[in-house]
């Protein structure tokens, strides 16, 4: 059985991944050790009695067996090169990270470096692709005929873009998680256009960080585009496909208080459960717990770093 190790009690570690390992726990109880799961976070304000606080890596490393360990860094993608590389240091190697991987090509190739040197096998959060949602349109896709594909996120985020400083532009938030499931869907693409805006709170303005556009080409010839406010007043996560027998809306459940999706077929709805990220965190670890070859998830991921990067050039080139 393998133990959870987790890096950061932030909105990702402490709201996100304990949660759901406790969750997970509950549905495949044989893939976890017992206990309390271990964490780490400098800021002793995140402290929770549910968890075993330790104060660095270097502590966790003395009391875990690094090898049957799998650590979940949730820490920002700026500056994660740092964590990850301390943690082979100290001999971990299996690795569920959060999204997104990097913000740029120099932290990418900086962490590829990582894990090539140390054999690290690095599973990068990718829940909307093991959602059920996505399965049923990855179904009808399958048959053919798909045209097009739009994705709207949209969600208030003033308040997190206000405090923090982890994800620098609006390309960073939504966009990772919508990207790969149009990659899955249509396949390889290249941009062809890209927007971004700022975020306006009064007096204080976020460069970059309001609302973000994508439109890409697929090598199949479909065409996409994703769109993402994160100054609107409600949340949304909808996709919508055009395929040659009609249209198909999909909406992605909105927050951890309801996990149900709905999916819309030529105007007929239905309603069912999707627990994405569990069942994503389930099948994460069965793959550290027999690893056979990469986790897959890595290269998807170092393709939207790819694509975020040449938007963001083509956005800065476009505001000078």
């Amino acid at each position: 059985m393998l133990q959870p190790f987790v890096i950061g009690l932030g909105r990702a570690g402490s709201g996100l991944h304990l949660r759901v390992l406790a969750q997970a726990r509950e549905v495949a109880p044989g893939l976890f050790a017992g206990g309390r799961v271990v964490a780490c976070d400098p800021d002793a304000r995140r402290h929770r009695p549910d968890v075993t606080l330790v104060d660095s890596i270097g502590a966790a490393a003395a009391t875990l067996d690094p090898h049957r360990t799998v650590v979940h860094v949730c820490t920002p993608p700026q500056g994660r090169a740092g964590v990850l590389a301390e943690l082979a240091e100290h001999g971990f190697r299996r690795v569920i990270a959060e999204k997104p991987l990097a913000t740029n090509l120099e932290e990418l190739a900086a962490i590829e470096s990582i894990r090539d040197r140390h054999g690290m096998d690095i599973a990068v959060v990718s829940h909307w692709l093991e959602s059920r949602l996505t399965e049923h349109l990855t179904g009808l896709v399958a048959r053919g005929g798909l045209r097009s594909v739009t994705f709207d996120q949209d969600k208030p985020r003033f308040t997190r873009s206000c405090a923090t400083t982890g994800h620098p532009t609006a390309f960073d938030v939504e966009l990772p998680h919508s990207l790969g499931v149009v990659l899955r869907l249509a396949g390889s693409a290249e941009i062809t256009e890209a927007e971004c805006a700022d975020m306006r709170v009064a007096d204080t303005v976020l460069p970059r960080l309001g609302s973000a556009r994508l439109v890409l080409d697929h090598a199949g010839g479909v065409r996409s585009e994703i769109r993402s406010d994160l100054t609107a007043p409600i949340r949304r996560r909808r996709i919508t496909l055009e395929l040659d027998s009609g249209r198909v809306v999909g909406h992605y459940p909105i927050g951890a208080d309801d996990d149900h999706a709905q999916l819309e077929i030529n105007g007929r709805r239905v309603v069912f459960r999707d627990d994405a990220l569990t069942r994503w965190m389930v099948r994460a670890y069965v793959h550290h717990h027999r690893p056979a070859g990469e986790h897959g998830t890595f290269d998807l991921h170092a393709d939207i770093i790819r694509l975020l990067t040449t938007a963001k050039e083509r956005t800065l080139a476009h505001a000078r």
